[in-house]
């Protein structure tokens, strides 16, 4: 076959596709923190009546603890300027969060009591929530991390009670009930007394006590672990979280994707932490440290195996590490404002852009559209296919070959196929062909980080190849 080469050099400032019906851009009456709801049997996240919300998440778990107001301000414009639309923090915070004030020296309780929290301390919280809804930034909230309530590691101390901890729901219900905000209970620790599912679902009751159910909720696990596992079946949880965490690379994480795709009640799944860019692999740096590709491998594998979004982190950046301030945690070795502009962090915007750009919420996984032979390893393809039939996305982290058998596409008769460049955003053309038959398709680049996705189009949308066009 012969291969037309078209490049397209990507923006510099994150724009999203045009989603035709599906995707209006928002107005002052329609804010984009209007309210986020899951519709029952869906996979995805609805955003007003005729929005899909593709989540692309960043974790800056001690956002409100370690910064000042402008350098919130700072962060938060230059993960909107790459196509981040949630950033994940959290009220009470890891490291010494309820005895080691803020930039401003305020603590966030009153005598480590959740049922007083400080007022100074929240108009600071306060701040930053607002900020980022100036940027179109939903705050991924979480309202204390787990060593609060489960203190199987770190500082602590345990202060919640089942009694205290709706007390202290309902308050942060009330104060946020109108912003921007998702609520995203757990922080890193898993339930395992009857005590500790006492507590969080006190807390999930006080949330919506407090703000009517007007905002969404979820639980942020421990590593290894799934949301689903504790909590699928109560109604507070609208959506799921896994941590697949820093341990490995290669770590097959749309394994538990697939797990809670094929769960009932159906509900949308995220990986909410997956390897983080920069960080030591499993914590040890003579291993080395996870790049740019081991971050883009996870975020392809997950949102193609049936994921609502992805959120993406970076070592230095949930800490917030600054040698000026504060000592390295676990092996950090980068100022956090430049690690701000990592490979990584620029790349996750691409995700979002080519998703966007087609109706993403209609994809199915579907291993079975990939006749090769397809090695269980760090190169291994993940493909997904729309339920109406009409257009595929694959992705071959290591760029070996895809052979995809074009039949399935029966509504297309005429497809449209080009390459999309997960690296740079870039995309090139490889033609029109008929959607018949199986055909081999080869990316211009080989090897371990040379990813590439391809996707194939009905040519007559008015989406159809919406990366080739300027």
């Amino acid at each position: 076959m012969r291969y037309l080469l078209f490049l397209l050099v990507a923006a510099t400032v994150f724009v999203s596709g045009p989603n035709a019906q599906a995707q209006k851009s928002p107005t002052a009456a329609q804010p984009s923190w209007q309210k986020l709801y899951v519709i029952k049997d869906k996979r995805f996240i609805s955003q007003g009546a005729d929005r899909i919300f593709f989540w692309l998440g960043d974790t800056a778990w001690e956002l409100f603890h370690r910064l000042t107001r402008e350098e919130a301000d700072l962060y938060l414009k230059n993960r909107a300027d790459k196509g981040f639309n949630v950033i994940q923090a959290v009220a009470l915070a890891e490291f010494d969060g309820l005895t080691q004030p803020n930039q401003y020296g305020q603590l966030p309780l009153v005598n480590n009591d959740p049922t007083q929290p400080n007022e100074a301390y929240f108009k600071h919280v306060d701040y930053v929530v607002d900020k980022a809804a100036q940027y179109n930034l939903f705050i991924g909230l979480l309202p204390t991390w787990g060593d609060k309530f489960n203190k199987k590691w770190g500082v602590g101390p345990e202060v919640f009670t089942p009694e205290n901890a709706r007390i202290y729901g309902e308050f942060l219900g009330r104060r946020y009930r109108n912003k921007n905000v998702i609520w995203i209970l757990g922080g890193d620790r898993s339930p395992e007394t009857e005590a500790h599912y006492k507590i969080i679902r006190a807390m999930a009751e006080g949330l919506k006590a407090g703000d009517g159910g007007s905002r969404l909720i979820t639980y942020h696990p421990q590593g290894d672990a799934n949301s689903a596992a504790f909590f699928h079946q109560d109604s507070w949880l609208n959506f799921n979280m896994y941590q697949s965490g820093h341990a490995s690379r290669d770590k097959k994480n749309y394994v538990m994707m697939r797990q809670n795709y094929n769960m009932f009640p159906v509900k949308p799944t995220l990986d909410a932490e997956p390897r983080y860019e920069n960080h030591p692999i499993n914590w040890k740096p003579e291993q080395g440290y996870f790049n740019d590709f081991d971050v883009r491998q996870a975020a392809w594998w997950a949102v193609l195996s049936g994921g609502a979004g992805h959120t993406y982190g970076c070592h230095d950046i949930w800490q917030f590490f600054d040698p000026n301030r504060n000592p390295p945690i676990s092996f950090a070795r980068t100022h956090w404002r430049q690690a701000m502009d990592l490979p990584g962090a620029y790349q996750m915007g691409y995700i979002r852009r080519l998703m966007e750009s087609h109706p993403w919420w209609r994809l199915m996984p579907d291993q079975d559209l990939i006749k090769n032979k397809n090695t269980d390893d760090g190169g291994y393809q993940v493909a997904a296919i729309s339920e109406d039939s009409d257009f595929l996305l694959a992705y071959t982290p290591y760029g070996r070959p895809l052979q995809i058998d074009l039949g399935r596409l029966t509504t297309a008769p005429r497809l449209l196929a080009y390459w999309f460049n997960p690296r740079d955003g870039r995309s090139i053309r490889i033609g029109e062909l008929k959607n018949e038959g199986v055909v081999e398709f080869k990316p211009y680049a080989a090897g371990p980080g040379t990813d590439w996705v391809l996707v194939l189009d009905d040519a007559s949308k008015t989406w159809a190849g919406y990366g080739l066009k300027k």
